[in-house]
Parts: C-alpha cells; sequence; structure tokens
C-alpha cells in the first residue's frame, strides 16, 4: 500500500479562536462577540471562527483516508504556536511534504511519521497543526493497509497490551454553565464541567465567586445525578487563582485545598491555577504547588495545561512532577506519535495523563483522539469539539463505544478459534 495523491478540503473547527490576552486584559463579551481589538499576533478580532484543513491522502488501492489540520482556541498564548491558516497551510504540505508522502510505502505507522517529519537543515518550520492532521491521515493509511482499527495499530507499534477498558470521559461547558452542567449531570459524564474561568467577572474578588460556581455545582450533582453517581469535578481557571493571589503558592494552596473539601465526597481537579511567567518558573511553581497541597492532606489534583505544550513540555513537566495530571492538547503536541509518547511520558513519572485538546477541534481529529486514549490507557480524554456538550460527548462517547465493543468482539473470535 502507497500514497498515491493528495486531496485539501477547508472545513470549520467546531467553536472560535479567542486572543486570550485581549480577554485577560479585559476585553467585554457582547452577546457572543468580544469588544475592542485583538493583541495577539495574527488576530484580527478577539473571536473568529475555527478553520480546518482537511487533507485526503490517496492510496494506491482507491481509499482515501484524511485528517484534519486545526489549531487551538487560545492560539497564540502561553508559547504556543500561532493562528493556523488555512491557505498557508496548504501551501506547507505542497511544497515540504509532498515530496515526501508521494509513493510512501505505508508499512508503518512510526516509520512513516519519520519519513515525512524528518528534519533537514534546509527545511523551515512545519507547523504543529500541520503535523497533526497529516499524522492523523498516515495513522489511518496504514491501520487501513493492516486492516485494524487504530487503537490496535498503535498498540502494536508502541509494545502496549491492547486493553478494552473505558476511559473517564471529560466534557466542558462553555459559557452556558447553568444549562451545560446540567446536561451532564444528566448524561452522566465521568468529569465535569469545565467551567471557562477566563475572565476576572467570572472569578470574582478573591475567587469567591468561582468559589460558590464550585458549591452550585457539587450540590447540583446531589440534587439530581443517580445516587451512585460520582463525578470527578474539574474546573479549568486559566491562571485566575494565580492573578488574585499574587502567585503565592502557599495561598493558593489553601484555596484550592479548603474547595476540595468542601465539595467531598467528590474528587476536585484544578486546571491551571496560575502562570508563573514562563515554562521554567511554572514547572517550579507547580513542582511547589504540588508539594503544598500534599503536605495540607489535600486530596485535590492541579492539572497542568498553559505552557506545557509540546512533548518536551510534558516530559520535563513530569520529570519535575510538577502538577498531579498533564493535559496533552493534541493540536499543540503535534503528530499523534508525540501525543503516545507524551501519555507514556506521564506514566513514567507517575503522572495522571488526560488526552485533551480544543473545542476548536473536528469531529475527525476528535475520533482519532479516542483511540490514542484507549490504546495508551489514559486517565481521562476530552470531550470534543464544540462547546455544546451534547455533540462532543456524544461524537467521543460512541467512537469509545464502538470500538470497545470491536475489540471484544475481536477477542472473543481469536478465544473461539484457538479453543
Amino acid at each position: 500500500m502507497q500514497v498515491d495523491g493528495v486531496i485539501f478540503a477547508p472545513g470549520h473547527g467546531a467553536f472560535f479562536y479567542d486572543d486570550q490576552a485581549a480577554i485577560r486584559a479585559g476585553a467585554l463579551l457582547n452577546g457572543f462577540a468580544y469588544l475592542g481589538r485583538p493583541v495577539t499576533p495574527g488576530f484580527r478580532a478577539i473571536r473568529a471562527p475555527a478553520r480546518s484543513l482537511g487533507i485526503g491522502l490517496v492510496l494506491n488501492d482507491g481509499e482515501v483516508v484524511w485528517g484534519d489540520m486545526m489549531s487551538v482556541q487560545y492560539s497564540g498564548a502561553s508559547g504556543r504556536d500561532p493562528l493556523f491558516d488555512p491557505p498557508s497551510a496548504e501551501q506547507i504540505v505542497r511544497d515540504l511534504l509532498w515530496p515526501r508522502l508521494s509513493g510512501l510505502c505505508l508499512e508503518g505507522f512510526r516509520e512513516a511519521c519519520a519519513s515525512v517529519f524528518a528534519p533537514t537543515d534546509a527545511q523551515p518550520y512545519v507547523p504543529l497543526a500541520v503535523r497533526y492532521g497529516v499524522s492523523q491521515a498516515l495513522l489511518r493509511a496504514v491501520s487501513h493497509a493492516r486492516r485494524c482499527t487504530m487503537a490496535e495499530l498503535i498498540c502494536s507499534e508502541y509494545g502496549l497490551p491492547l486493553v478494552a477498558r473505558r476511559v473517564p470521559i471529560f466534557s466542558q461547558s462553555g459559557d452556558a454553565r447553568e444549562i451545560n452542567v446540567d446536561k451532564m449531570i444528566l448524561k452522566q459524564v465521568d468529569v465535569l464541567p469545565h467551567g471557562l474561568i477566563n475572565a476576572p467577572e467570572k472569578f470574582g474578588t478573591g475567587g469567591e465567586t468561582f468559589r460558590q460556581f464550585v458549591l452550585w455545582v457539587a450540590e447540583r450533582v446531589r440534587t439530581f445525578g443517580a445516587r451512585d453517581y460520582r463525578p470527578t469535578l474539574h474546573f479549568d481557571v486559566y491562571g485566575w487563582m494565580g492573578f488574585a493571589f499574587d502567585c503565592n503558592v502557599a495561598r493558593i494552596a489553601a484555596f484550592i485545598a479548603e474547595l476540595g473539601e468542601a465539595v467531598a465526597p467528590f474528587r476536585l481537579h484544578i486546571e491551571c491555577p496560575a502562570d508563573f511567567g514562563s515554562r521554567a518558573a511554572q514547572i517550579e511553581g507547580y513542582a511547589r504547588l504540588v508539594e503544598a497541597l500534599e503536605h495540607s492532606g489535600s486530596d485535590a489534583l492541579i492539572v497542568v495545561d498553559e505552557r506545557c505544550n509540546t512533548l518536551a513540555d510534558v516530559r520535563e513537566f513530569a520529570a519535575a512532577r510538577a502538577g498531579h495530571i498533564a493535559q496533552i492538547k493534541m493540536p499543540d503536541v503535534g503528530e499523534l506519535g508525540d501525543s503516545i509518547e507524551a501519555v507514556l511520558a506521564c506514566r513514567g513519572h507517575g503522572m495522571g495523563a488526560y488526552v485533551g485538546g480544543s473545542c476548536a477541534e473536528t469531529d475527525l481529529s476528535a475520533r482519532a483522539s479516542v483511540h490514542v486514549a484507549v490504546a495508551t490507557q489514559a486517565d481521562m480524554m476530552l470531550a470534543k469539539p464544540g462547546m455544546g456538550v451534547d455533540e462532543g460527548f456524544s461524537i467521543v462517547s460512541n467512537e469509545q463505544s464502538r470500538l470497545l465493543r470491536q475489540l471484544e468482539w475481536q477477542a472473543g473470535r481469536s478465544r473461539a478459534a484457538s479453543a
């Protein structure tokens, strides 16, 4: 099996690209749009519709396999790649990658990626969004050639046991918090609600607005959840604890510990409690925060996101135990193989692995991420794309259900054949 041609399909991400710097500086939300001028290079407005670019690899048996390129909601922030531009991405593939893709023999996924993305002194930088989409197509192409699922192919190539076990799913609310929290509870989502605490009015003076929201979510679960329903409560605060408490680790840890005790028996996750200003400072600050929380006896967990973007970043945070869980934000990591390696790096250092990504992704990239999460047996994965709960949760949970049932059926057939 080899690659004979390439097709490009402009598309739409399931949410929007937002200028995080402008929002942090106080841009006002008017309806669904933000007022004011963008701050981050590449943005023409503070909120812009997410765009994607599909790449279809035409195989010599006539099959076309696809991957989608896109970036994350907060592109250009905290060391991330700039805002995704589909026309320039297509040109990069045509000029730099197509000579390597054309006639490529699809004997193995890792081998194919190594060949296509091999660095050279003369080769310009290939954006991570491009690597993300092209590697999705390559994973699908090799699994098609091998006549197996993407999860089976990953396990085979990375020497992992094939375990047909469900990975917990984390859903995010967007700004429609109250309605979407109720949706999550009724659907019995494993981890909820994210909350999108990305502006000062959502956190409140001293964190009081946020505290009330956390307590409201816990009470809502108690009121409307089934008797045996015990979801993890996971909130992304986009660094606002650091802003509110002057990045004082002791004060941040005390605030988190208090919240964790208040929502018991539910487990509390706090994502991005602070932004310490650089990757090195973030690693040091989060390591101290983990130590302070554990010293207090709290079972609340810190989830790393900002400034932990690439595989190299994940490895450094994991080695320093700078956080309890790392979000592996797949478009920021780039190649799918690097996301797989990032999960394994977390596991090797005793850190939890959250196979994440962005609301700005597509259904195609979300389905690929399910195979990565199940194959590596990550601790949790994101219901994506979009911010409406129903759509992303349906895409990810159904893909996982189909995959697990297929793996179980194949295992049963193998046992019957060997009996």
